[in-house]
């Protein structure tokens, strides 16, 4: 599991930063990816990627705004151009069913594959954005298998917007060898059966019983990426105990005002809810062109501060999650 950017900037795009992409790779997991955000231009960074568009699953969305969906229409067709035959799922804000048919439809583009439009209800979002920022916001599960969970909640900007929590389903415990050991049992087919929680009756006639020699279950991953926000509950409630927290770093901390006023974070807003939230790494990403290179630098150190264990995505970095 592993997360790729294709885009990291904000906004507008700029010579060495695309608009917002993110791809979730699960390949060792499903064989598949799954897409957050399709701001323009995020097919082209595909072709330079490690990644196969017959291998996207399901596209999440943030919030409608055009560098966060943009690339959205040209990389359905691109997909159906390549013969694809799986149902793409999308999930998103009430709207996004609309644009993805007008788009299809003024440009008379046919699907080769069935797409399912999952928008979630307009409940979710207060008239008041600001008051996102008190009381407690219940994240609501997106999708759900025997893998993984996905969840969102409303976050505050200034269009409906929401971030997403990905969280990988309890793993059962290892084996425990040393256990087995003392019964004079060594690797082979009786670990096998047991590891695949079959019940094992020894020559002697003694009853191995799976759940007797497994140790405790291993948590599974958790993964949280928020679209556009000021600092809020929704934030809070999706980041907790995440390895790994995405979240937006559009300016710098001498541009607080700015930010307030535009509903974006600064990196040291992002990285003190990175600590509230006890998270394990913080990524920053959404970056204003307006800090070049030693701007940039200066978003690092401003959350760095705060949350020593920060790092600063830029297009075609790639982190692992373990």
């Amino acid at each position: 599991m592993d997360l790729y950017f294709l885009g990291t900037g904000a906004g507008l795009p700029s010579t060495t930063r695309n608009v917002s992409a993110i791809a979730l790779r699960l390949l060792s997991e499903r064989g598949r990816f799954w897409l957050f955000d399709c701001g323009e231009g995020t097919q082209q960074q595909i072709l330079t990627a490690p990644i196969r568009l017959s291998r996207l699953e399901k596209v999440f969305i943030t919030h409608l705004h055009g560098d966060h969906i943009f690339g959205l229409p040209g990389l359905l067709s691109s997909r159906s151009f390549q013969g694809a035959k799986d149902t793409l799922h999308l999930y998103g804000p009430q709207g996004l069913a609309r644009y993805v048919q007008t788009c299809l439809q003024v440009s008379q583009t046919h699907l080769t594959y069935p797409v399912e439009v999952h928008e979630f209800p307009s409940e979710m979002i207060s008239e008041d954005p600001s008051s996102l920022c008190q009381g407690n916001v219940t994240p609501f599960t997106v999708w759900e298998d025997g893998q993984f969970q996905v969840q969102a909640a409303p976050l505050e900007h200034r269009i409906p917007c929401y971030g997403y929590r990905i969280a990988e389903r309890e793993k059962p415990g290892h084996l425990d060898s040393a256990r087995l050991n003392a019964l004079g049992l060594s690797p082979g087919p009786v670990y096998g059966a047991l590891q695949r929680g079959e019940t094992v009756t020894l020559p002697d006639g003694h009853i191995l019983q799976p759940t007797e020699f497994r140790c405790a279950p291993r948590p599974g991953r958790v993964i949280t990426i928020l679209g556009d926000t000021r600092p809020c509950s929704g934030s809070l409630s999706l980041a907790q105990h995440a390895n790994v927290l995405v979240h937006e770093a559009t300016f710098a901390a001498a541009d607080q005002e700015r930010a307030a006023a535009y509903t974006h974070s600064t990196a040291r807003e992002a990285a003190e809810v990175a600590k509230q939230a006890k998270v394990g790494r913080l990524v920053l990403t959404h970056i204003s062109n307006r800090y070049q290179e030693t701007g940039t630098t200066q978003l690092l150190a401003d959350a760095k501060e705060i949350f020593p264990d920060t790092y600063l995505a830029a297009d075609g970095w790639n982190m692992t999650i373990q």
